[in-house]
């Protein structure tokens, strides 16, 4: 049985006392949140790992995506990236590789992941077809399906699926005044494909097949934006809009079958945009947890797109997102190196800790106000233990060379003996 199906059949599963003692939500409110589809535990029922949840009460979570291209294909260095993820507080990785050993670097982030792992099993479907010298849009979908169930198969906790791209939003698409059409790999993959075969989606058109096989394996489905905006001024259009409402119709279908879903989105808005839209997303998609890419305020910021995210990623989450996707400084521009993945995680996860301050305001604030009582006695010690990097904070003050290390009521360096705290 799925989770779902566990919990319709009045089982205490264990994946929910954790989860209620690690979130301080109450088991009944946990039950009735995942057979309403407004909370997830992604976690294939073939691996063990702690569960955490996304959704409705739960704490704000952060992804980091790893992965390899064709022109850069080295499983260490991604493995060694998902360690520095984990590390720096990432509560799952996902797995985007499009070149060199796809399948055993996937085994491989499976067996050493202790959190999470998601993957998009369009993109190796796709590379199987660019190794065999062929066109993109000559991909199989007996291919893809394959791919999809050796994902779940090997252990994937969630997948994203492009399954709302299909000949209508494609259609939509082509009419539309975009400045950038389609950013989203998946989503251009498919949409290539359907126009040069002039076929549905078969990800839309055999979804009841992808059902059947993520409830399998007890899968969670991630239903991908392949129409998500990459441009600011995009955003909002009534191709996104039109997607979106293609997922919250799927989104049911999937959770009557007894699979979990999360719903994607965006990409690239404007700030003031960005709570009307979570709310317009919770409403249609039923309240289904909601995984998005920042959300970047601004396009004009490549090498500081960590910054843009977290700003977008902060006020999405106060609103009520509930998975962040990090986004590095190399976003845009190439392939995340191990700082940049350290980067992009430090910067989501400030954002869903703010969110969270609104969410969740009686848990979430105890962190400041203990850091803030550090900082009162000028307890440096403590300020480290409480910060989201202490390598970073007491590696900063250490540098310095002004103050002793241990000495903890002498002031920083910014102020010396000008410190109001120290004065006061």
């Amino acid at each position: 049985m799925t989770l779902i199906e566990k919990v319709k059949n009045n089982e205490t599963a264990k994946e929910l006392k954790i989860v209620s003692e690690d979130e301080s939500i109450p088991l009944d409110i946990l039950r009735e949140s995942i057979i309403k589809g407004t909370l997830v535990i992604p976690r294939n029922r073939l691996r063990s790992f702690k569960p955490m949840a996304i959704g409705h009460m739960a704490s704000t979570k952060v992804n980091a995506n790893i992965g390899t291209s064709q022109l850069a294909s080295d499983p260490a260095i991604e493995l060694e990236k998902m360690r520095i993820a984990v590390k720096a507080g990432a509560h799952s990785v996902m797995d985007l590789s499009t070149g060199g050993d796809i399948k055993g670097l996937r085994r491989l982030i499976i067996e050493n992941s202790p959190v999470m792992v998601g993957t998009v099993p369009v993109y190796e479907a796709a590379s199987y077809v660019l190794n065999k010298k062929q066109k993109l849009w000559q991909m199989d979908p007996e291919l893809l399906f394959d791919t999809i169930e050796s994902h779940c198969r090997d252990g994937v906790d969630y997948i994203t699926v492009h399954c709302g791209i299909t000949q209508k939003t494609v259609e939509e698409l082509d009419k539309s005044n975009r400045i950038l059409n389609i950013v989203s790999r998946g989503g251009g993959i498919l949409a290539q494909w359907i126009r040069k075969n002039r076929k549905e989606n078969p990800l839309y058109d055999q979804f009841d097949r992808l059902v059947k096989i993520a409830k399998e394996y007890d899968v969670t489905l991630s239903l991908g934006d392949g129409m998500r905006p990459g441009s600011i001024v995009d955003a909002n259009d009534k191709t996104q809009l039109g997607e979106l409402g293609i997922l919250s119709e799927l989104a049911v279908i999937a959770r009557k079958s007894g699979v979990q879903v999360i719903i994607e989105g965006p990409g690239h808005m404007k700030i003031n945009e960005i709570i009307e839209h979570v709310k317009f997303q919770k409403k249609i998609c039923h309240g289904a947890p909601f995984y998005v890419l920042g959300p970047l305020v601004t396009d004009i910021a490549p090498g500081y797109d960590h910054i843009t995210s977290a700003i977008g990623g902060a006020v999405a989450a106060s609103a009520g997102v509930d998975f962040l996707c990090y986004v590095t400084p190399a976003e845009h521009l190439c392939l995340p190196t191990n700082d940049d993945v350290k980067q992009g995680v430090i910067a989501a996860r400030i954002a869903a800790h703010a969110g969270d301050l609104v969410k969740r305001p009686d848990i979430a604030t105890q962190k400041d106000i203990a850091i803030s009582k550090a900082r009162k006695t000028l307890d440096w010690n403590s300020q480290f233990r409480f910060a989201i990097d202490p390598d970073e904070a007491s590696s900063r003050r250490d540098k310095s060379g002004a103050w002793p290390k241990d000495d903890n009521g002498a002031p920083c360096t910014m102020c010396g003996e000008l410190c109001p705290i120290k004065l006061n």
